[in-house]
């Protein structure tokens, strides 16, 4: 059955209803027109018997052959049983002595059967009458023949009419069938013709705003949908290829170098040194796609436990001091109440460290960490007073390899932000990136706060890096 073209799946079940619907009429139409010819007959009957009980006084008994449209049977019995009249004559009593006791107490008895001595079914009538001043009874019989070959010819009709109709039905489901896939066919022409390589290509949309209109808008946006994915995918490998040529193009120049000519051993060392700074940059990119596509795969773990807001603040003004120190520039921590979350330590440290190293890498000036709660959620605020993020690169900062024109020259993957977003997502938050009034970026991460209680924390800010 699975294997049978959709169009004859459709007509098949249109046609067994037909068939179904044209038996059903054919038995309905093969009942009302059998009854509709009994009681014709039951019509002629009463008359016939009304008319011979009006000349019985006459000895009328004969059936009258000028009116008769069937082979006809009148007898008169007495309540013994006995014929007095028959007509045609010698034929025993047409009914039977139950039936006859019944006519005699003053019933009329219709009765459907064969007649002893004569071909075919009868319609027999017994009505009560004077016979031979006692009382008897009148039977009045008339043959079914006629009815019987108007159902036969009846049946011979449906049994060559029912399955030309039928064929007919069918003939009209397969081709209204074929006409409603048309735009099916046309849709799956079009979808076999459209490759990676034929981008912007979408499915004809009937012009009929029905289900298959709908399938055709919902399949040209699954394509859209699709070409994005594949383009992000196409950009994702070329950026990743992109960056993890140049440190292995500079990690192998180097080693080249360190052994084309004997050196002294500080020049051999700060070329091991260099190299291992290349190492470090590709393993942590090595890492950063990694994640990023555990996050695609749907794979990301996170493991969550009840956080203070101001301790990972706190851990983040600590691993960048340093760094801090050696650009001059000041790393607070501000002061206010702490607040929980409930998140995974490890990856939430890693998002606010790649917004500080961002601070500390495209920003200018004093860098403040603050943690700003409301009753359900807590916003870890990392801000700088540099010159802020530009206008054009807000709508794309999360974009992977996305970077600004002035951090292209400050190096990076581009990948950052973007791992911010992708971890804090992963946690049911948001990332919200504003330019302060004052000048400089403030990026904020916001997550549902948790109903565990912070304790009590110093009212004075706390300085890891001084100020120049």
């Amino acid at each position: 059955m699975n294997r049978l073209p959709i169009r004859l799946r459709l007509t098949l079940p249109f046609a067994a209803v037909i068939a179904a619907v044209l038996a059903a009429m054919a038995l309905f139409i093969y009942g009302r027109v059998g009854s509709a010819l009994l009681s014709s007959v039951d019509d002629s009957l009463r008359t016939q018997a009304a008319d011979t009980i009006a000349h019985s006084g006459r000895g009328g008994t004969t059936p009258d052959r000028d009116r008769a449209d069937a082979p006809q049977v009148v007898q008169l019995v007495t309540a013994t049983g006995s014929v007095v009249r028959s007509a045609p004559s010698g034929l025993p009593p047409i009914v039977s002595a139950a039936a006859l006791r019944s006519v005699v107490r003053g019933q009329r008895v219709w009765q459907s059967g064969s007649i002893r001595g004569l071909a075919h079914s009868w319609r027999i009538l017994a009505i009560p009458a004077q016979v031979r001043g006692t009382h008897g009874a009148l039977v009045v019989a008339r043959s079914l023949e006629p009815r019987e070959e108007a159902l036969q010819r009846l049946i011979r009709e449906f049994s060559i009419g029912g399955p030309v109709g039928l064929l007919l039905a069918i003939l009209a489901g397969y081709a209204v069938a074929a006409a409603a896939l048309r735009p099916v066919e046309t849709m799956r022409r079009r979808a076999a013709e459209i490759t990676a390589s034929t981008a912007g290509q979408r499915l004809p949309v009937p012009a009929a705003r029905d289900e298959l209109a709908r399938l055709a808008e919902t399949l040209n946006d699954m394509l859209a949908r699709l070409e994005a994915a594949l383009e992000h995918e196409r950009r994702f490998v070329d950026d990743a290829s992109h960056e993890l040529r140049t440190p292995l193009a500079l990690l192998k120049t180097e080693l080249e170098l360190a052994l084309r000519h004997p050196r002294p051993r500080e020049q051999l060392e700060n070329a091991l040194r260099s190299a291992a700074e290349d190492t470090d940059r590709l393993i942590r990119l090595a890492e950063d796609l990694l994640l990023v596509a555990r996050f695609d795969q749907g794979q990301l773990p996170i493991r969550r436990e009840p956080l203070s807001a101001r301790a990972v603040l706190d851990r983040a003004v600590e691993r960048f001091a340093t760094s801090a120190a050696e650009q001059g520039r000041s790393l607070t921590l501000r002061d206010g109440r702490d607040a929980y979350v409930d998140a995974d330590p490890a990856r939430l440290d890693q998002a606010i460290e790649n917004i500080v190293d961002n601070a500390l890498v495209h920003g200018r000036g004093p860098i403040v960490l603050d943690a700003r709660a409301t009753r359900d959620e807590v916003a870890l605020h990392v801000s700088d007073s540099g010159p802020g993020l530009p206008t054009d690169f807000s709508a794309r900062a999360f974009d992977r390899f996305s970077r600004g024109s002035e951090a292209r020259s400050a190096g990076g993957a581009g990948l950052g932000l973007a791992i911010v977003d992708l971890i804090v997502r992963g946690h049911g938050g948001r990332v919200e990136l504003r330019n302060s009034g004052g000048g400089g970026a403030d990026v904020a991460v916001v997550l549902q706060r948790s109903a565990a209680e912070a304790p009590a924390v110093p009212s004075e800010p706390r300085h890891l890096a001084g100020r120049t």
